[in-house]
């Protein structure tokens, strides 16, 4: 996929409040375009160029608190590490499936490593390489009840690496990110692990 494209696409749908391409299928296909809300604070799911002065010193990943910001749209794409093809584009995403989440605005993965994160001193949660650079820290898994990852259903995102789940407990940055939560991975499954996928440009389902 084109990333200068989908950046274009995710600036055009930064304005509406909810922006769907193919049909009203409830699920998360792959090629997707989304927004990820943490369900007990309602942050965004958010990235930028500002990198952590502390830890791996990669792109920070934050929870902003506005739907509007065109630097909360994801990707979803396949798995890292497989030598097939794997999420291929319009396919179910499948509960228990292995994805990584491309950050729209700078190409980069969501990622997670053993590296302490600067404000509540759990697993770090950072934005790494590219599209055409990326590793297993990059995988994540979905979790979630019945066959497939729906928009309205909850989800948690548990890293494959460490076995640690995509975080938020409400604790908040300064400058340059003021008001941002901090975005971590914590190794115990709980009502701060839940998210739900929001705005985006959703792919029409492909049929078997």
């Amino acid at each position: 996929m084109n990333w200068v494209i989908v950046a274009l696409v995710a600036a055009c749908c930064a304005s509406f409040q909810f922006c769907q391409a193919g049909s009203n299928s409830p699920q998360v296909t792959c090629g997707s375009l989304l927004k990820l809300q943490h369900t007990k604070t309602s942050v965004r799911l958010h990235s930028h160029e500002v990198t952590y002065g502390s830890g791996s010193g990669q792109q920070s990943v934050t929870g902003t608190p506005g739907s509007d910001d065109v630097n909360s749209y994801w990707a979803v794409a396949g798995r890292q590490g497989d030598n097939v093809p794997n999420c291929k584009r319009g396919e179910p995403v499948k509960c228990n499936d292995v994805i990584r989440l491309r950050h729209s605005s700078t190409g980069r993965h969501l990622h997670s490593h053993h590296f302490q994160s600067p404000l509540s001193h759990n697993q770090e949660v950072s934005c790494y390489g590219d599209s055409a650079s990326s590793d297993t820290g990059d995988n994540w898994q979905v979790m979630c009840s019945g066959k497939s990852w729906r928009r309205d259903n909850k989800v948690q995102l548990k890293h494959v690496d460490t076995n640690k789940y995509l975080y938020v407990q409400g604790a908040t940055f300064g400058h340059p990110i003021s008001g941002q939560y901090e975005v971590s991975a914590t190794h115990a499954s709980s009502s701060d692990t839940q998210w739900k996928a929001m705005e985006g440009v959703f792919v029409k389902p492909t049929k078997k």
